[in-house]
């Protein structure tokens, strides 16, 4: 038998503490925040660690050769577009490892239960066919709620 991996639960009032400050995340950055549809987070370009250094210089002489900057370029804007995305990474990359945390906490005590509640309806099945008293009923209470995989043609068919 494997062994439970998830075996300490999370207490009520910590899972209704922790949803609490979620919400007050959420509320707190709510009016700095914005949303993209998948068309737009795949067309903008995008800073990442190669280009920091890049939009890092970029801003940086811009702010010493305001010359060279053309009449549509908003140096405001850009400064807060720069700041924005250099300070928002360290609360991105904990809030990242928090979600990622949860829900691989979340899959590990599901598939736990899933795999305790398999045991379980093995074993009243193996009852029932038995005819042990009592198990015929949990057996059909069950056996309507089990999850059946329905295999189709193309499942079995092998591409060459």
């Amino acid at each position: 038998m494997r062994s439970n991996e998830h075996a300490l639960k999370i207490p009520d009032d910590v899972l209704i503490q922790a949803q609490s400050l979620a919400e007050q995340l959420r509320d707190l950055l709510n009016p700095y925040v914005h949303s993209l549809t998948p068309a737009e987070r795949q067309n903008i370009p995008k800073m990442g660690e190669k280009t920091l250094s890049f939009v890092e210089k970029a801003f940086e002489l811009a702010g010493l050769n305001p010359m060279l900057c053309p009449p549509y370029l908003n140096m405001s804007a850009f400064a807060i577009d720069f700041a924005d995305a250099h300070n928002i990474l360290p609360l991105y990359v904990t809030v990242q490892q928090t979600a990622e945390n949860i829900d691989d906490t979340r899959m590990l005590a599901g598939s736990e239960a899933y795999h305790a509640a398999l045991t379980f309806y093995n074993s009243v099945k193996h009852a029932a066919s038995q005819d042990v008293p009592g198990a015929k009923a949990v057996y059909e209470a069950l056996k309507v709620r089990f999850p059946r995989v329905k295999r189709t043609k193309s499942d079995e068919e092998i591409t060459e």
